[in-house]
């Protein structure tokens, strides 16, 4: 029996995928649910598992497109497993075939080097000597070889290196996700009103909670650390609930409004960049947010994310930061309307109640879409971000950071 199988719908919006790499050859026996195909859809990249266990022929190369329901593969289910390591299929040899040569194209004579070959008119040594090339990297199209005005105008100076240096190039064609990434990129630029607010942060209160807490917080909870990621959640969400427009975003001519809080975290994935999301986060508590983090985070490495992952999200924060980004503005991810960026920590001298003071400070970056939120408004959800994280005790955790840990 011959089983077709077909690619299944990744999720409700996605109608093509690409065949990013093949697990097995033409001709091998493959187990049931083994994973055969990596399938690239525009937003993650996914395994797919055999749907019987026979010998497979494949019907689509790798970097082909294939529409959702089409064939990609056949498994001949009544096809014996080979034994031992023996291959599941030999190609039969093929008769050898004696062709004749090609004679040989007649090659035109060259012309007989005289003393006029390579050697530039005046005008030509001229430009030249101006474009710094040596004549006898030119070969002249005058009478005898020699060098023309024409030829010295034309010539290019060579990319060598000096010092021999290889100048390979490689041509790769960019995976469907990486296109669709650039793609919505692309879209949020030309089709929104971007503009970016900045603020900066005293980090101090947060480091002085994380270091008397950080080991507590890590043996109670399993192994999860309490990182910078759940503070700035925390006052992300409490800024979304006093600065609604934030966490709306366009549709046509219409607004819409959010009453809950699904937050999209940038991570860096073996595919590139992926956004997952932690759902209904204004109701978790630290230590979900970072259990939640973590999981998303690890499906992400290890390329088992999903398309239910990263659908939806209401809001998104970006961490460049560890890869040591000072500042940036952060692009908007569409179609939300607002991205909070954050970035590296440096100790730098600030003036604290009229004194000098040096504290680890960070730069935030607001990138919002102004059709859709004023200045005001922007402005005041940054302010009450930076106000949350200098004041996390009070703001965040009810002066009571033990009870908010939960310790």
């Amino acid at each position: 029996m011959i089983l077709e199988m077909k690619v299944p719908s990744p999720g409700e919006s996605i109608k093509e995928v690409e065949i990013a790499t093949w697990l097995v050859k033409d001709g091998d026996y493959v187990e049931k649910d083994q994973a055969i195909a990596e399938v690239d859809s525009d937003k993650a990249t996914l395994e797919l598992p055999a749907e019987a266990s026979g010998i497979i022929t494949l019907k689509a190369e790798e970097g082909d497109a294939v529409a959702v329901g089409a064939v990609v593969c056949l498994i001949d289910t009544s096809a014996a497993k080979p034994a031992g390591d023996a291959p599941a299929a030999v190609e039969a040899p093929k008769a050898e075939v004696k062709a004749e040569a090609p004679k040989a194209a007649p090659v035109a004579a060259a012309p007989a080097a005289t003393y006029a070959s390579g050697t530039p008119s005046p005008a030509a040594r001229k430009i030249l000597d101006e474009k710094n090339i040596a004549p006898a990297s030119i070969t002249g199209t005058g009478k005898d070889g020699r060098i023309t005005k024409d030829d010295a105008v034309n010539a290019v100076p060579s990319m060598g290196t000096p010092t021999g240096g290889s100048r390979g190039t490689e041509r790769t064609k960019l995976s469907m996700l990486r296109r669709k990434v650039a793609e919505r990129l692309v879209a949020a630029k030309n089709e929104t009103a971007m503009l970016t607010t900045f603020n900066e942060v005293n980090m101090t209160p947060i480091n002085l909670i994380r270091n008397e807490y950080k080991d507590a917080f890590k043996a109670k909870h399993g192994g999860i650390g309490l990182g910078y990621m759940s503070f700035f959640t925390k006052a992300v969400t409490r800024a979304l609930k006093l600065f609604p427009d934030v966490n709306s975003m366009m549709d046509g001519d219409h607004k819409i409004a959010f009453d809950f809080c699904d937050i999209s975290i940038a991570v860096s994935g073996p595919k590139g960049l992926m956004v997952p999301v932690v759902r209904n986060a204004e109701n978790l508590t630290f230590r979900g947010v970072e259990a939640d983090i973590k999981r998303l985070a690890l499906k992400a490495r290890d390329g088992q994310i999903t398309v239910d992952d990263m659908t939806g999200g209401t809001f998104t924060i970006t961490n460049g930061g560890v890869f040591g980004s000072m500042l940036s503005t952060p692009i908007i991810n569409p179609p939300q309307s607002g991205i909070l960026g954050m970035h590296n920590i440096i100790e730098r001298p600030i003036a604290v109640n009229g004194k000098v003071e040096i504290h680890p400070m960070m730069y935030v970056a607001l990138s919002y879409d102004h059709r859709i939120i004023d200045g005001r408004e922007s402005v005041g959800f940054l302010v009450a971000v930076k106000e949350a994280l200098e004041n996390p005790m009070e703001l965040l955790m009810d002066n009571n950071p033990k009870k908010a840990l939960e310790l």
